[in-house]
């Protein structure tokens, strides 16, 4: 369904990505491992259309490069930043409605799902979402992308800063949308739960793909993770 090829990109007259390349497929989870600053979050980026990149990234047989954000997001791939961007005025409720696209005639989510994949949410949907916590954010963030109903959702870490508790909400809602045969690209440091989900690992270094291999490759390669993950 997606597929980069060297792709490279840039902030400024910095060279960030040099020359990436994989694919993700229909109901697959793909997990994007690296250190800070190892290129993750800008390769989402540059798929979404924030990030200026050259190369080719096709979605569906068609080029995404050189589109708009919101050009990208109608053709069904939804973004969950890093930074959250939920609208702190607005009630929970209203957050996810922000989330639907006009002229969905049958859409996989609603509110219903939301509040079952959340609990939390429902009890603080007249909550204004700014006097949220940060993990009630995260939940917030991760439904109101579902709500536009996205074939692939990219999700730029997740669990970061997270409890324990909702970190396992976090990777259950994960579950729920292979279950329900959505696409993920998950951008992670965490290596328990990405190899708990995923069904591949991909581990960047130096704005390139350095591993590509299953949750048991990945495990079983002390050297990769000693030298591109561990701390």
């Amino acid at each position: 369904m997606l597929t980069l090829t060297d792709v490279h990109a840039y902030y400024g007259k910095s060279h960030v990505l040099h020359g990436v390349s994989f694919g993700v497929q229909a109901g697959e989870i793909v997990a994007l491992l690296g250190r800070n600053g190892s290129g993750r979050s800008t390769t989402v980026k540059t798929i979404m259309g924030l990030v200026e990149g050259r190369g080719s990234v096709r979605w569906r047989d068609a080029e995404m490069l050189g589109r708009k954000a919101f050009e990208i997001a109608h053709t069904g791939i939804g973004y969950v930043p890093e930074n959250r961007d939920i609208f702190p005025s607005l009630t929970v409720h209203q957050n996810l409605m922000l989330g639907q696209k006009r002229g969905q005639a049958n859409p996989r989510w609603g509110f219903d799902d939301m509040y079952a994949l959340f609990p939390r949410l429902k009890e603080r949907q007249h909550t204004e979402a700014g006097v949220l916590s940060g993990g009630e954010q995260q939940m917030l963030t991760l439904c109101r992308t579902l709500m536009g109903d996205p074939d692939l959702i990219m999700i730029d870490e997740p669990t970061e800063g997270l409890a324990p508790k909702i970190v396992e909400q976090v990777g259950e809602y994960l579950r729920e949308l292979k279950r329900r045969g959505i696409s993920v690209l998950l951008v992670e440091q965490k290596l328990t739960i990405a190899l708990q989900v995923a069904d591949r690992c991909l581990v960047m270094g130096h704005g390139q793909i350095v591993f590509e291999g299953s949750p048991a490759d990945l495990r079983a390669n002390a050297a990769i993770r000693k030298e591109w993950l561990e701390v």
